[in-house]
């Protein structure tokens, strides 16, 4: 039994921070940005918003685009590594409420940037045992609230929030599109290498004050990039060979978008032509579990969805963790 992406949605915040505007608080250039990033900008809440505020209105935008009422909706599946709140609530239970939708299921995922490609595949798994006919899985991240703006690494990121609804498929068209295939896979020796180190029980926040580097996003990015360069290409690999793929049939890979540079020398060790890879960094930064789906409502409105299309995904993030999904549109 298939599972076919029925909707997608997204959400940007308004808020547009350029790198020139950047470089008047940090010691950086629009130059230094781009040519190590490929980033010129990025988006960033507001002060009052929150991941489940962007979350909520990506799946408003998903339910909306593909004509599905909220009652249709079985359960919802939130993959950010920057909730509301620490450990409870999850932000899953606050969209579902916002949404006043059914009480069905409702959870968080944490798998870094690579949540959204591990919320697909939870998903899948669940209708296909019929514990629900339609998912919303959503990615949505304010990373900017966990950032030290007098770091270099900040400008890496931004925020936003992804939504699909993923839909059993039955009848006639089952086995002819949807999510064919998935790889998940984590590597925990990597697990400092991309963190916020206090507070969680390993280091809990009882008193102050605290360095600014205890409690924000801290990168090793040589070994963040070596990491992704590897498992992006040894991942789209075996996925491709186990599915009988050369990249002539597939019409887009659509990593998360981190880092150009990372996206650039995997293309180049696959041998692959970067024109296969949708890129959309360049205005939206790193948006974590976020960047995926919306690459994916970015393409729908450009008409690159086609029905029949085979799509890639392949993300990489904290944990360390990785993984992607075979689709057909």
């Amino acid at each position: 039994m298939n599972t076919y992406i029925r909707s997608i949605g997204s959400y940007i915040p308004k808020k547009r921070v350029t790198n020139d505007e950047l470089a008047e608080r940090i010691d950086t250039s629009d130059e230094w940005i781009r040519s190590h990033t490929g980033i010129g900008a990025r988006h960033i809440a507001d002060d009052d918003e929150a991941t489940s505020d962007l979350g909520y209105r990506a799946a408003v935008d998903a339910l909306e685009s593909g004509g599905v009422d909220i009652q249709e909706i079985g359960g919802i599946i939130a993959a950010t590594a920057t909730p509301d709140h620490f450990g409870f609530p999850s932000t899953a239970c606050i969209i579902q409420d916002r949404l006043k939708a059914q009480p069905g299921f409702a959870f968080d995922v944490t798998a870094g940037c690579s949540g959204f490609i591990y919320g697909l595949e939870i998903a899948r798994g669940m209708l296909q045992l019929k514990d629900a006919d339609n998912i919303l899985v959503i990615g949505a991240e304010k990373l900017t609230s966990v950032v030290d703006w007098d770091d270099r690494n900040s400008v890496l990121f931004g925020d936003a929030g992804g939504a699909v609804v993923l839909s059993r498929l039955n009848g006639a068209e089952e086995g002819l599109r949807g999510i064919i295939d998935s790889k998940l896979h984590a590597d925990g020796s990597g697990a400092e290498a991309l963190m916020v180190a206090s507070g969680g029980s390993r280091r809990p926040m009882k008193d102050g004050p605290y360095d600014i580097a205890e409690v924000t996003l801290r990168m090793q990015g040589r070994r963040v990039y070596n990491f992704a360069v590897s498992v992006i290409v040894g991942t789209l690999r075996s996925m491709m060979e186990r599915n009988g793929l050369t990249i002539d049939d597939v019409d887009y890979i659509v990593p998360h978008q981190a880092n150009i540079r990372i996206l650039q020398a995997a293309a180049k060790r696959l041998g692959f032509p970067f024109e296969k890879f949708y890129v959309n960094i360049e205005d939206l930064a790193n948006t974590s579990a976020a960047s995926i789906p919306v690459a994916l409502k970015e393409m729908e409105r450009k008409g690159l969805l086609r029905r029949g299309a085979r799509i890639m995904t392949i993300g990489f993030g904290a944990g360390l963790t990785y993984g992607g999904n075979v689709i057909i549109w």
